[in-house]
């Protein structure tokens, strides 16, 4: 089989072509890393008059703190319950919708329609529903024997934030679900049940496995998301208490750089988020991807 080469007529026509997402990428990615890592290296006086260069001490004392260690722990454990809710609800409701034969149109314009709620709001909507003194959701809590307060307990705060951050990624997940769901053979599925495979066999043996290129896809994209999109969930219900139990990395570096002027610390910080970012992404793809049929 011979390969198809694209031949232009004019040498400089690639160049040309690149130059948009090249410039795209420069300037809106590694010029701001490359601030945001010299920044890191340096340390202002109070009123900001003098600045030192420390080479590295703002990571050392990132690490000596206990504060910032306990926000990587509550991102950790914040990330992944706003993935694995996130996911799991989209593909339940992309199941569901599959086996509609009327209306499946109407139920997807009304689950797409979260996404377009900004993060901030989507914050706010949720703090009404879970606030101890108005909402509903803790009133009929405290009709089970429930005592619901997040403004006093930990947990309650970071389930909270959990969930606003999931309901709003759950319309973007659910369309591809369901462009996925869509594209399988129902053949497969036909000789499957002719096999006398039950519909939950049926489903862990065949859809499942087949979803997994899509299932890569939004893993990746919810921890991404969960890790830097979040910051307006956090901020409008919140704001990262009680007691910095919902004071995820990304609302750390605001709160450090913009409220408490520590623009080094909060530089530093923005490195170690990016740095495991990265990392994740790339065992993902390297490892996790293996497991991926294609």
């Amino acid at each position: 089989m011979q390969t198809k080469r694209m031949t232009f007529s004019s040498r400089w026509l690639p160049y040309v072509l690149l130059t948009p997402q090249v410039v795209i990428t420069l300037v809106f990615f590694v010029w701001p890393a490359s601030q945001a890592l010299w920044q890191s290296m340096l340390r202002q006086d109070p009123f900001g008059l003098r600045t030192t260069f420390v080479w590295f001490r703002n990571f050392e004392r990132l690490f000596d703190d206990p504060t910032y260690l306990a926000s990587m722990k509550a991102t950790a454990i914040f990330s992944v319950s706003t993935t694995i809710l996130g996911m799991g609800t989209a593909l339940l409701l992309a199941t569901m919708v599959n086996r509609m034969m009327r209306s499946r149109d109407a139920y997807t314009t009304f689950l797409v329609w979260p996404y377009a709620v900004a993060p901030a709001v989507a914050g706010v909507l949720w703090w009404f529903i879970f606030n101890p003194t108005v909402g509903i959701l803790p009133y009929a809590l405290q009709s089970l024997g429930i005592d619901w307060n997040h403004r006093l307990d930990g947990t309650d705060a970071m389930i909270l934030v959990v969930i606003a951050a999931a309901w709003k990624q759950v319309s973007y997940n659910f369309l591809f679900f369901l462009a996925g769901l869509q594209s399988i053979p129902q053949s497969l599925l036909e000789a499957a049940a002719i096999d006398g495979a039950s519909r939950t066999k049926r489903f862990w043996t065949i859809v499942f496995p087949l979803l997994s290129p899509t299932t890569f896809f939004l893993m990746v994209v919810n921890v991404v998301y969960a890790m830097f999109d979040t910051f307006g969930v956090i901020h409008a219900t919140t704001e990262g208490g009680p007691g910095q139990s919902t004071s995820i990395m990304v609302y750390k570096v605001f709160r450090d750089g913009f409220v408490g002027n520590n623009l080094g610390s909060s530089a530093a910080q923005s490195v170690v988020l990016m740095a495991i970012v990265v990392v994740l992404t790339v065992i993902q793809f390297r490892w996790i991807e293996r497991r991926v049929n294609y």
